[in-house]
C-alpha cells in the first residue's frame, strides 16, 4: 500500500525539501494576510478612507477567502495538487504585486478580494505535503509546517514596522508579493502526490515518484506492485490491469461536468460515512477561526482605545499596532513546540482538547477587574493555547478525510470558518469599545469550552493511522 511504500522510504531529505516548499506557500500566506494590519493607517492617511471602508478591506479578503477555499479544494482533488498549488501561486502573486499599484480604493479591494480567493487555497500545500509523510511521525511533521505561517506574521510585521514609515504602504505589498513569485516558480518542479496518483488509477505514475523518493532518501523501495487497502482483494494481475487502464475512481473521472463533480464531492462529505465528521470540523473551524482573531483584535482594541476611552497603555502609540503582533506571535511558539512532541505521543483529539481548557482557564480570571498587563497577558495566553488547538485541528482534518476528497473536505472546513473571521470583528471589538468586556470574556469562554466538547466527539483518532484513498475503505 501507498503507506507501506512511504514508511519503506522513509523520512528523508525529499521530505525536508517538500516541507520548504509546502512551508512557503503557508509563510507567503501568513505575509499577504496579516499585512492587513499594517497598511490601514497609511490608507487613512493618503487616501482619507473612513473607518468603515478600513474595515471592509480586511472584510473583501475574507469574503475572497470564503469563496475560494472550496474551490480550490475541488480543483485540487479533481486536477491534481500541483495544477491547484500553480493556479493559487498564479492569483497570489499577480494580485498582491498589482495590489502596489492600485490607483485609487477601488481597484484595491477588488484586488485584494482576488488575492483572498487565491489565499484561500493555502491549505492545498498541506494536504499535498501531508502525503508524502509516513505516518509514524506524521503529526510532527504537520505542526512543523504550521510553524511556516508564524515566521512568515513576525517577518510581516518587522518588515512592516521598517518598510511602512520610510517607504510607504506600496513597498510593503510589493515585498510581501515576492514570496508568492518563488512558490510559483517551484511549482514547476513540485512532483504530483503518488496518493492523489494512485487514487486516480495512475499506479505507474504513482511508483515512478516513489521510486524517485527513495532515490534522494537513500533507501530502496521493496515493491513493483502498489495494492489498495479497500476490502476486496485483487490478484497481482488484476491490480496491475486496473493500474494502466481503470481508474480506483472510474466515476469520478468519468464525470462529465464541472458540476457533477463539485456536487459529488459535496454529496461525498455529507455521505453518512463522513457526516457526523462534517459537521464536528465545521463546527471547530467556526469556533477556532472566531477565537483565534477575535482574541487577537481584543487585545488589539484594549492596548490602543479610541479617543475618548481609556488604553491599558502599555504599548507607545506609534508602535503598539507592530509590537502587538510581534508579541501575539511570539506567544504562540512554545505551544507549539510543546504540541510537536506530544501530537504523535498523545494523538490528536487530546492534543486539542488539552489547551482548548487550558484557554478557557486562562480568559476565566478576566470576569474580574485586573490590572493592564495581566489582562493583556491573559488575553495573550488564552490566544495561545487556541494557536495550538488550532493548528492540531489542521493535523487531524487532513488525516480523516479520504484523499479523494481531502482538500474539498478541508477547503469546505475552512470556508466555513471565515464566516467566523467575518464575524468576530463585530464581537471582539464592538464589545470592548462598547465597555462590554466582561460580555465579550464569557462569549470566548464559552464557545472555547464548545469547542473542546467538540473535539472529544471526533469520530476516531488518527494518530498512527494510515490514510484512507476513497470514501468507505478501511483505515489500518
Amino acid at each position: 500500500m501507498v503507506d507501506e511504500a512511504l514508511s519503506s522510504v522513509g523520512f528523508g531529505p525529499f521530505q525536508g525539501v517538500a516541507l520548504a516548499f509546502a512551508g512557503s506557500g503557508s509563510f507567503s500566506d501568513a505575509m499577504e494576510i496579516s499585512l492587513l494590519s499594517f497598511i490601514g493607517p497609511a490608507l487613512k492617511s493618503e487616501w482619507s478612507i473612513s473607518p468603515t471602508q478600513e474595515s471592509l478591506l480586511s472584510t473583501t479578503v475574507f469574503a475572497g477567502m470564503l469563496i475560494g477555499a472550496y474551490f480550490w479544494g475541488f480543483m485540487s482533488d479533481a486536477y491534481g495538487r500541483r495544477m491547484g498549488i500553480r493556479g493559487v501561486g498564479i492569483i497570489m502573486y499577480g494580485a498582491g504585486f498589482l495590489s502596489a499599484f492600485s490607483p485609487d480604493y477601488k481597484s484595491l479591494v477588488v484586488l485584494r478580494f482576488l488575492l483572498g480567493f487565491g489565499a484561500a487555497g493555502g491549505h492545498i500545500f498541506s494536504s499535498w505535503f501531508l502525503e508524502f509523510v509516513p505516518r509514524s511521525n506524521r503529526g510532527s511533521w504537520m505542526f512543523v509546517l504550521s510553524a511556516f505561517w508564524m515566521i512568515g506574521e513576525l517577518l510581516e510585521a518587522s518588515i512592516a514596522w521598517i518598510i511602512v514609515p520610510r517607504l510607504g504602504w506600496r513597498w510593503l505589498l510589493a515585498i510581501s508579493s515576492i514570496p508568492s513569485l518563488l512558490v510559483l516558480l517551484l511549482s514547476n518542479i513540485a512532483p504530483e502526490s503518488p496518493r492523489y496518483l494512485f487514487m486516480k488509477g495512475r499506479s505507474n505514475e504513482a511508483l515512478r515518484v516513489l521510486e524517485k523518493i527513495a532515490l534522494i532518501n537513500g533507501k530502496h523501495l521493496h515493491t513493483s506492485i502498489l495494492v489498495s487497502n479497500r476490502p476486496r482483494l485483487q490478484l497481482p494481475e488484476e491490480e496491475n490491469f486496473l493500474s494502466q487502464e481503470t481508474p480506483l475512481l472510474s466515476s469520478i473521472e468519468n464525470e462529465t461536468t464541472t458540476f457533477r463533480g463539485w456536487l459529488k464531492s459535496l454529496c461525498q462529505l455529507l455521505s453518512s460515512d463522513l457526516l457526523r465528521t462534517t459537521l464536528l470540523v465545521w463546527i471547530l473551524s467556526f469556533i477556532y477561526t472566531f477565537s483565534y482573531y477575535g482574541l487577537q483584535l481584543m487585545i488589539s482594541t484594549l492596548s490602543s482605545r479610541p479617543s475618548g476611552c481609556p488604553s491599558l497603555g502599555i504599548f507607545s502609540k506609534n508602535d503598539s499596532l507592530y509590537v502587538n503582533v510581534l508579541i501575539t506571535g511570539l506567544a504562540e511558539i512554545p505551544g507549539v513546540v510543546v504540541s510537536i512532541v506530544l501530537v504523535d505521543r498523545l494523538g490528536r483529539k487530546l492534543c486539542m482538547v488539552m489547551p482548548t481548557i487550558l484557554a478557557v482557564v486562562t480568559i476565566l480570571p478576566l470576569l474580574f477587574h485586573q490590572t493592564g498587563f495581566v489582562t493583556i497577558a491573559l488575553l495573550i495566553s488564552s490566544r495561545a493555547f487556541t494557536a495550538a488547538a488550532y493548528s492540531t485541528y489542521y493535523v487531524y482534518v487532513k488525516e480523516v478525510y479520504p484523499t479523494s476528497v481531502r482538500a474539498s473536505g478541508v477547503g469546505l472546513a475552512i470556508s466555513v470558518g471565515r464566516i467566523g473571521g467575518m464575524v468576530c470583528p463585530l464581537v471582539a471589538v464592538g464589545l470592548v469599545r462598547g465597555y462590554h468586556q466582561t460580555l465579550a470574556v464569557i462569549l470566548f469562554g464559552i464557545l472555547i469550552l464548545i469547542s473542546g466538547i467538540c473535539a472529544s466527539f471526533l469520530p476516531f483518532e488518527t494518530k498512527g493511522r494510515g490514510l484512507k484513498d476513497i470514501v468507505g475503505d478501511t483505515i489500518i
